[in-house]
């Protein structure tokens, strides 16, 4: 297992003279290196992908979709490899970053599977209008650390099924995984299809200013999404901007409250909390509210926390140490302020580990409703009546997803369907596929990911009118 793995520009291996620290946030021990590429790196890069664009623009959907395929394939092979590499970066439990590891490569497989039919929109005896879609050129990946390996996936297959080339940056706080299945596809692709680059905050910038980018694509905060979207209207790039959440789920009286408590309970507490679509907000009625409040504090107190490297763990630390810092503040405060926290099983005092908490009915305005706590603290809050739970769930600036928990699934979809989000699950959480789009209303993004739509964001559409004959 190489513990500093080289960046991939132009299907070469290539490092850097200065490094970043990779930490392993269950110990908090350095346990790798990465590249800190700059300006000079990032134009390399580019340049290579936009060599590689008119190329890897000519090749059919299938043969793009047979290297993204062989793609797939090569990351099964090398599963428990990255699997142990993604612990030890990110700190989640082993046989969940398998797990994450296999989900992108079926998520590899599966976009490669969809494609954009060319449309007629007009036929008529004198000509035929048809729509088709082209290629960008180099696209920019941004990475987030909570999901490094599924999210960089997306990108790179939305990326290249459409004909475009890609440039892909990971979170540098969860580089050496990314970096390795770089390394993985240097006689997969192309010289300049894919390029994978690391380095520290300030590469980001550089690369969003970048003239030679078409398109970004970028999944993280949204504080960070309005940067990025400021500075892609200077040169028109398109973007997709999947963006923060504060997702509220509502579970109605009618419930059987011992059959969903472990699923309301991973929908909020998988990964620690660090989930865009985890919920954030559970709204309970107030006929089964202690019932439901009771049952997840029983499960939050034998819930397994640890190193992820340990048998039988469940629950990683948060990942990172700003992260830590933000959450245990978001906690502290509300302890200050008098309210009722209720803890799960205690946690190692090394690394950054957080109990699983939850917070008895903090009022609306506490900060740890009102803002997305990544991590694992989640507020529960009492509700009777409909028309006012859908209001409060709706009073958020951001609509990423939500979820409804009913036994009528008819009352179920008629709330759903008044919730400002982009996605609504009913008596189910975390749910996704290559064919649905994934996207947020309001401060939660711009476009969507996954589906065709999601695809469709990767290209331009051409009309062209055909004439017929007299």
């Amino acid at each position: 297992m190489s513990l500093a793995p080289q960046m991939t520009i132009g299907a070469e291996p290539l490092t850097t003279e200065r490094l970043l620290e990779v930490i392993n946030p269950a110990t908090t021990e350095v346990i790798g290196h990465a590249p800190d590429a700059g300006q000079l790196e990032l134009d390399h890069a580019v340049a290579c992908a936009r060599k590689a664009f008119p190329i890897w623009k000519a090749t059919s959907h299938a043969q793009r979709r047979e290297r993204l395929n062989a793609f797939a394939k090569r990351m099964v092979e090398h599963v428990d490899e990255l699997a142990a590499l993604f612990t030890l970066e990110h700190g989640r439990p082993l046989a969940m970053a398998k797990e994450e590891i296999l989900g992108a490569a079926f998520w590899i497989r599966g976009i490669g599977q969809l494609e954009i039919p060319t449309e007629i929109v007009e036929e008529t005896e004198t000509r035929r209008v048809e729509v088709h879609h082209e290629p960008l050129g180099v696209v920019c990946a941004l990475v987030p650390w909570n999901f490094p390996v599924l999210l960089a996936a997306w990108k790179i297959s939305h990326a290249l099924i459409t004909g475009n080339t890609i440039v892909l940056k990971p979170s540098p706080f969860t580089p050496l995984t990314t970096l390795r299945l770089g390394e993985l596809t240097h006689d997969i692709f192309p010289a300049g299809v894919l390029n994978i680059i690391s380095g520290g905050d300030h590469l980001g910038p550089l690369m969003t200013a970048h003239k030679g980018f078409a398109k970004i694509s970028f999944t993280g905060s949204t504080a960070t999404g309005r940067r990025i979207m400021e500075t892609a209207a200077k040169d028109l790039k398109r973007i997709t901007l999947e963006l923060g959440g504060n997702d509220a789920a509502i579970v109605l009286p009618d419930v059987d409250v011992d059959a969903i408590a472990m699923k309301l309970f991973m929908g909020a507490f998988f990964n620690s909390g660090q989930v865009c679509v985890a919920c954030k907000r559970l709204y309970i009625h107030e006929d089964i509210y202690d019932r439901v409040r009771d049952k997840l504090h029983e499960l939050a107190l034998t819930m397994p926390i640890g190193d992820g490297m340990q048998p039988g763990t469940l629950f990683g630390p948060i990942q990172n140490l700003p992260q830590y810092r933000r959450v245990l503040q978001m906690r502290d405060e509300a302890r200050a302020a008098g309210l009722v926290l209720l803890e799960g099983a205690a946690v190692p005092e090394q690394g950054y580990f957080m109990p699983l908490t939850l917070v008895d009915n903090p009022p609306d305005d506490a900060r740890v409703v009102t803002e997305e706590a990544f991590g694992p603290l989640l507020p529960l809050l009492r509700f009777s009546d409909i028309d006012d739970v859908i209001a409060r769930a709706n009073n958020s600036e951001y609509g990423l997803a939500g979820a409804v928990w009913s036994n009528d699934v008819d009352q179920a979809l008629a709330i759903a369907k008044r919730l400002e989000t982009g996605t609504v699950w009913i008596n189910q959480n975390l749910e996704s596929s290559p064919a649905v789009p994934l996207g947020g209303h309001k401060q939660s993004g711009i476009g969507v990911e996954n589906g065709v739509a999601g695809l469709m964001e990767f290209t331009q559409a051409k009309s062209i009118f055909v004439p017929k004959s007299a």
